[in-house]
C-alpha cells in the first residue's frame, strides 16, 4: 500500500498508520521524505536462512513419523547429532 497516497486521502499520520500496518512514526518519515522530494527509503535486510536449514528434512521426517506428536526436548538430541547447533528454544 502506498503510505503517500493514503495519507494524502485521510490526512493523519496515526489512521494512515493504521491502514498501512505500520506505525506513524514510519508513516511521518515517509511522508516528510516524500515532501522533500527523496526517493523512498527501502531498508529491507536480506533474508538470513533459518536457523534448521541443514536439519529441515530430518525434522519433517520424525514429525510425519510421529504424527506431531513429538516434541523439540526429545527431537534435540536427533537433530543436534545431524549437525544443529542452535538451542533448543530455536528449535
Amino acid at each position: 500500500m502506498d503510505i503517500v497516497a493514503t495519507y494524502e486521502q485521510v490526512g493523519t499520520y496515526r489512521a494512515t498508520a493504521a491502514l498501512c500496518g505500520t506505525t506513524h512514526k514510519t508513516v511521518r518519515r515517509v511522508v516528510e521524505a516524500a515532501r522533500a522530494g527523496e526517493p523512498p527509503d527501502r531498508r529491507r535486510r536480506p533474508a538470513r536462512p533459518a536457523v534448521t536449514a541443514g536439519v529441515e528434512d530430518l525434522i519433517a521426517q520424525r514429525v510425519r513419523g510421529t504424527d506431531g506428536r513429538i516434541t523439540a526436548k526429545r527431537l534435540l538430541a536427533e537433530v543436534r547429532a545431524a549437525g544443529y547447533t542452535g538451542s533448543a528454544r530455536s528449535l
